[in-house]
């Protein structure tokens, strides 16, 4: 068995597996358009997102919170996403096309969400990192802020990759 190493730090996807893993993210996965959530930096050691606040993402209408539920799928999408990054990343000797495809069986195994303080902004922004890829499981770790930079929420997920 090959063992693979981590990618260097300053390891680049290809501008078309970029195009290709957004498109599936922002578009294919039609709950993340729903909640306008986009991706904003997309690198093979940690992935970055932003929700815009709007009307229809109102959990507490007295205090024009975010709901929880968006939280939680939110950091959940960008887990994923930072698994699809590190599979991605993994395999670089195959054409961008070819690791798209890696993806299929990906889904949550298991979620953990902190809710630290109220979501109450004008956008957010969401952070997540794979802790560990192996070649069943992989562990992420994730972050919601604010727009000021404050932490909000964080989260824990495990992934079934294979």
């Amino acid at each position: 068995m090959i063992k693979k190493t981590a990618p260097p730090p300053d390891l680049e996807f290809e501008p078309e597996f970029v195009t290709g893993l957004k498109k599936i993210f922002e578009e294919m996965i039609i709950f993340n358009h729903v909640i306008g959530l986009k991706v904003t930096s997309l690198k093979p050691s940690m992935v970055r997102g932003r929700i815009d606040m709007k009307r229809d993402l109102i959990g507490h209408f007295a205090f024009n919170r975010l709901h929880g539920g968006v939280i939680s799928a939110g950091l959940d999408a960008m887990a994923g996403l930072a698994v699809m990054a590190a599979i991605g990343a993994r395999h670089m000797d195959e054409p961008p096309m070819q690791r798209l495809h890696r993806f299929a069986k990906l889904g949550t195994i298991d979620l953990r969400v902190d809710y630290l303080r109220p979501a109450i902004s004008e956008h957010f922004e969401l952070r997540a990192e794979v802790l560990r890829l192996g070649s069943r499981v992989a562990s992420t770790r994730m972050e919601f802020l604010g727009a000021n930079g404050e932490l909000l929420s964080t989260g824990t997920a495990a992934y079934i990759v294979s």
